[in-house]
């Protein structure tokens, strides 16, 4: 991971993607579920922004431009997805993993199928979870209440950074209300094209007072001329449960775009 420059305001250690519900687990640890949200921030692209100071249009055009053409030109891919959680401080050696074949089309949003698990029962199924919870959120109708944009987030930008090589603004995401689906942080995107880099930030609410607030990371690429996320890292810290860390890393992407006119 990339460390941004002095005064960013960077998390000790990111991660996000994750503080999803656990309707139908309410009674596994909380810190728990307070991982499955932050995960689903790194999967989706920003959105469009509202009107900003002089100073902040350029960049928040070519972000916006970005977005409407990953919108308009992306029309599904495919993705191999490796998910391991390790706790107490133990980052070596996994309680759970996961092996997952994600499809994503547009008109229909994520699909997903277990290739293989091993460890924790239980923490396969806070696995199993995320995935419920992203296949929701990640349909037509719900994914602009989840996403990066401007109906949840007030945007600023302020300063650069270079990350793998790549000229990057940094933009404040401040959230507009209090919720366990958004977060303070801040997104890089690319200098030359607004095109996301690394999202990373805090959840501003935990669910449970048993909870800390949830940590979030999400790095990026450039696959086919869009951004696609190469790793993602939540973690979750409750003086009940202890330190939950849930990593995600995503392989062999294949691209479906629409045909150029």
């Amino acid at each position: 991971m990339t460390t941004p420059p002095p005064g960013e305001n960077p998390i000790d250690t990111l991660r996000s993607e994750d503080t999803l519900i656990f309707q139908r687990f309410h009674k596994e640890p909380s810190g728990l579920r307070q991982i499955c949200a932050s995960l689903i921030f790194g999967v989706l692209a920003v959105g469009p922004l509202p009107a900003q100071p002089d100073a902040n249009a350029e960049i928040l055009q070519k972000i916006d431009a970005s977005v409407h053409a990953r919108e308009e030109g992306l029309l599904g891919y495919t993705v191999n997805e490796r998910y391991r959680v390790f706790r107490n401080h133990d980052e070596s050696h996994p309680v759970a993993e996961m092996m997952v074949r994600t499809t994503y089309q547009k008109d229909v949003g994520k699909k997903f199928s277990i290739v293989s698990g091993s460890g924790s029962e239980l923490m396969r199924r806070v696995l199993e979870t995320i995935l419920d919870n992203e296949r929701r959120l990640t349909q037509p109708a719900n994914r602009a209440s989840a996403v990066i944009a401007s109906a949840n987030y007030e945007m600023s930008v302020q300063g650069s950074a270079v990350i793998d090589g790549r000229n990057c603004i940094a933009v404040a995401l401040k959230p507009r209300r209090a919720s366990e689906y958004v977060m303070n942080g801040t997104v890089w995107v690319d200098a030359e094209d607004g095109s996301i880099v690394q999202v990373e930030g805090i959840t501003a609410r935990s669910p449970s007072v048993f909870s800390g607030a949830s940590q979030v990371f999400r790095q990026y690429t450039m696959i086919d001329g869009f951004p696609a996320a190469t790793h993602a890292r939540a973690v979750s810290n409750s003086w009940l449960v202890g330190q939950t860390v849930i990593t995600i890393d995503y392989t062999d992407y294949a691209m479906q775009l629409r045909a150029s006119k």
